[in-house]
C-alpha cells in the first residue's frame, strides 16, 4: 500500500486580474482547481481598497468543494493582510491564527495548525515584503510566535519575494528548510523562484513542480508552486 501524501500549492492571485488586465475570479478558480491540491496557500486574494472585499468570492469556491479557513475579516475579506488558505478532502483543523509582521508596508502572515492523511501540520502562509531586511525581520517574528507552540511538522509556503538561491532565508528559518526553487514570476516567461515552500526535517517532498498549464500564464503574474508531501 502507498503511503499517505498530502498535496499543498502556494499561488499569488494578484485579485484575480490577469495579464489581460480583466478581473476573472473564475478563470482563477479554475488553475486552483487544476492543482489537484488537498491545501492551497493564496496572496493577494482581496481587493486593495477598505474594506478589502474578496477578490475571489467565498460562495464560488464553496460551491467547488472548498473550505475557507477563517482568516477573512469583517467586509467580505477572504484572509489576512491578502493571506488565504483554501481546504478540501479529510483534513480537520485543529487552530487558525493571524501573525502581525513588522515593515514600512502592512504584511501579515497566517497560521493553521491541521490533522491531514499524512499526520499533524502546521502551515503558514505569508507574504514577504519587497526589502530584504524587511523580509528577514518579517522571518524572525514568525520564528518568535512559533516558538512559543508545542513542536509539529511544519510548512512555510508563500510569495517570499527573493530573487536570491534562497540561502539568505534558509540562514533566516532555522525549522525549516526551503524545496529547490522552480521559477514562477513572470508567468509569461518565469525567471525568479518568488514562489516558494519549505518543509521542517520531519517532512519530506515526494515531488514539487511549478504549474505552467493555460490559462495559468495568463490568470495572474505568478505561477502557481505545488508539493507533495508525506512524514520524513
Amino acid at each position: 500500500m502507498n503511503a499517505p501524501q498530502f498535496r499543498i500549492a502556494t499561488y499569488n492571485l494578484q485579485k484575480c486580474v490577469g495579464l489581460d488586465l480583466r478581473r476573472r475570479p473564475g478563470r482563477s478558480l479554475g488553475v486552483i482547481n487544476a492543482l489537484g491540491a488537498d491545501l492551497v496557500v493564496l496572496q493577494e486574494v482581496d481587493k486593495r481598497l477598505p474594506p478589502r472585499p474578496a477578490a475571489l468570492p467565498h460562495d464560488m469556491l464553496e460551491e467547488d468543494g472548498w473550505q475557507v479557513l477563517p482568516f477573512g475579516q469583517p467586509g467580505g475579506s477572504l484572509g489576512w493582510h491578502g493571506n488565504a488558505m483554501l481546504l478540501r478532502g479529510n483534513t480537520r483543523i485543529r487552530a487558525t491564527a493571524h501573525l502581525e509582521l513588522p515593515g514600512l508596508e502592512p504584511r501579515g502572515a497566517i497560521r493553521a495548525d491541521l490533522d491531514t492523511p499524512i499526520g499533524p501540520l502546521r502551515v503558514i502562509g505569508l507574504h514577504l515584503g519587497l526589502v530584504r531586511r524587511y523580509r528577514l525581520l518579517q522571518l524572525s517574528a514568525i520564528n518568535r510566535a512559533l516558538n512559543v507552540l508545542d513542536p509539529m511538522p511544519t510548512v512555510f509556503a508563500g510569495d517570499f519575494n527573493d530573487w536570491g538561491s534562497g540561502m539568505a532565508l534558509d540562514a533566516a528559518v532555522k525549522r525549516v528548510r526551503f524545496l529547490p526553487g522552480h521559477a514562477s514570476f513572470p508567468a509569461p516567461r518565469p525567471v525568479a523562484a518568488l514562489d516558494r515552500i519549505a518543509l521542517s526535517p520531519d517532512l519530506r517532498a515526494l515531488a514539487s513542480g511549478v504549474h505552467r498549464l493555460r490559462p495559468a500564464r495568463i490568470a495572474s503574474d505568478h505561477l502557481p508552486v505545488w508539493a507533495d508531501l508525506a512524514c520524513a
